[in-house]
């Protein structure tokens, strides 16, 4: 049997099987196996070939609104670089630095009470995000522990329940749904985009700070990522409502008290829309891979740029 036959029957047995184990809240997957060869497959060889070009560890970028699935896609690009190439991969997510609830009750305090809700740039420990990916890319490897941040508790978890990275991967997937984004314009700042600036940030206090963040601390973090894979959404409307999706997921799989009610959703995602909409605006333009998603939450096309 050829090998790379026998290669694609496995991954199209493990691809089936995670995405079976994904498939909660009647929200199945649709043309699977066209997904698989027509994006998933094609990704996976430009990350390869990425690799392949001096064989150091590569940083790819995953990114794109809330609900895009960008955990779900990590994953599978997990599944097909392993089984097809045999290459160590890591995962890890934007989202495993948020600062602890403690941190976030002194920003609301000393600088805007919009900080204490987790989500924007200045929100993240970015120093420990940088230290993190800078040792990826070292040529001497330590092993070291990534954070783990619990959305049902809003907190960080304790250490003993970090991410062990023991071994140099050969690939890591850094995902989150702010990963590669730039700073707006000063102009761009000045009127609110929704009623929670408008209510909220008058003084443009909250949104200044944010965007402080990019220019300074996430832009050299962000240098560092050696691809960037965008996941366009049709329009920010949508962002609402798969990010409810999320939340249902999280009341049947956790037990924490900090899961949202849809009003609170919709409230939380106020906190995300400037950020996002600026995404649409640049990233189809400058990331290396964009892929648009339908309004039935499937991945439509792919532009490599």
């Amino acid at each position: 049997m050829d090998s790379n036959h026998f290669k694609y029957k496995k991954i199209k047995k493990k691809y089936l099987k995670f995405l079976s184990s994904q498939e909660v809240m009647s929200e199945p997957f649709r043309d699977k196996l066209g997904q698989l060869n027509k994006f998933y497959l094609p990704i996976s060889e430009m990350i390869k070939k990425e690799y392949f070009k001096n064989k150091k560890t590569k940083i790819i970028g995953l990114t794109g609104g809330q609900g895009t699935g960008k955990s779900t896609i990590s994953k599978i690009l997990k599944i097909i670089l392993q089984e097809a190439y045999g290459l160590e991969v890591v995962i890890f997510s934007i989202d495993d630095f948020y600062k602890t609830l403690n941190e976030r009750e002194t920003m609301s305090k000393k600088i805007s009470s919009l900080f204490l809700t987790r989500g924007v740039p200045g929100t993240h420990d970015a120093q420990m995000l940088y230290r993190c990916i800078k040792n990826f890319k070292q040529t001497k490897f330590k092993k070291f522990i990534i954070p783990k941040f619990d959305k049902s508790i809003d907190d960080r978890l304790s250490k003993k329940r970090w991410l062990k990275v023991k071994k140099k991967p050969n690939i890591v997937i850094f995902e989150g749904w702010c990963v590669g984004v730039t700073p707006q314009k000063k102009k761009d700042l000045i009127f609110p985009i929704n009623k929670l600036e408008n209510r909220c940030d008058k003084k443009r206090i909250w949104r200044q700070r944010v965007n402080l963040e990019l220019e300074k601390n996430y832009k050299k973090i962000f240098n560092l990522i050696d691809k960037l894979i965008f996941l366009k959404v049709p329009s920010f409307r949508y962002v609402f409502k798969w990010r409810l999706l999320q939340e249902k997921k999280l009341r049947v799989s956790s037990r924490g008290s900090k899961i949202m009610s849809d009003k609170e959703v919709r409230n939380f995602i106020m906190y995300y829309e400037r950020l996002t909409k600026h995404m649409l605006n640049t990233l189809p333009g400058t990331a290396e891979t964009v892929i648009s998603i339908d309004r039935r939450h499937r991945l439509k096309s792919i532009k490599f740029n």
